[in-house]
């Protein structure tokens, strides 16, 4: 879907999203883009800040408070860190400023589509000589009681479902996939296609407070999700620190 005011804009980037093979849908405002995304969500929204009736931090700020965790590809014409900062905070997944290269924005589209696709498994029951592939396939990352299946984009803590956006996502299974190694800044921007060429560390600052929110009990005082002060930070089992304690 594309939410945008401009025609000429909209028309154009309908034309080339349309010559890669994508179907596409065109909203004029941010209230039409809200109604239409709660009747068919798509697989991904190029969303204009600057919109009549809802803008689109608004469009953002409400996806996300109703748990949809579509990609959204923001579009605007500011482009100081605090405005890329405040998209990122309200849970968009990239940002590209005007003017920018209609090609740029298929790359991203395409490169934001690949990451956050779900694969869906084969059923053994519909193919036994497909189990083994199928259950190789649903590897499970787990640090303690942290659970983050790629296959299925979902994070559980003991159990509990937490709805992360695709960028914290991108960066909690990476580092899950690696518990206790310490990653710094830059390679946890490189998880997060696009924002690199326009911002520094900062968003990674942004995607961890929230991530802490989600997955600590105490976010200000954090037991998995750690701070390795001066390089980045680092998951960690808050469990295995307490038995290292206690021995």
């Amino acid at each position: 879907m594309v939410a945008e005011d401009d025609a000429k804009q909209a028309e154009l980037v309908r034309r080339y999203l349309e010559h890669e093979g994508h179907a596409v849908t065109v909203v004029e405002d941010g209230r039409a883009a809200l109604e239409e995304l709660r009747h068919r969500e798509p697989d991904l929204l190029v969303l204009d800040v600057m919109m009549p009736r809802v803008d689109g931090l608004d469009v953002v700020r409400i996806l996300r408070a109703e748990d949809r965790g579509i990609p959204v590809l923001m579009l605007t014409a500011r482009s100081t860190e605090d405005d890329l900062l405040l998209g990122l905070d309200l849970g968009a997944d990239d940002y590209m400023t005007k003017p920018f290269s209609p090609r740029e924005l298929v790359a991203r589209v395409r490169t934001l589509l690949r990451r956050n696709r779900r694969p869906v498994a084969p059923s053994p029951a519909a193919d036994p000589a497909l189990a083994p592939a199928a259950a190789a396939a649903d590897d499970v990352l787990t640090v303690g009681t942290l659970r983050v299946d790629p296959v299925r984009h979902e994070v559980s803590v003991g159990g509990t479902p937490v709805v992360c956006t695709p960028g914290e996502f991108r960066i909690l299974a990476a580092m899950a996939a690696e518990p206790d190694r310490v990653f710094t800044r830059q390679r946890l921007l490189a998880e997060l296609h696009g924002f690199d060429k326009y911002i520094g560390g900062r968003t990674v600052d942004v995607h961890v407070m929230h991530l802490r929110k989600k997955i600590e009990r105490a976010p200000r005082r954090p037991v998995r999700l750690l701070t390795v002060f001066g390089v980045g930070y680092k998951l960690t089992d808050p469990a295995k620190g307490a038995r290292s304690a206690s021995s």
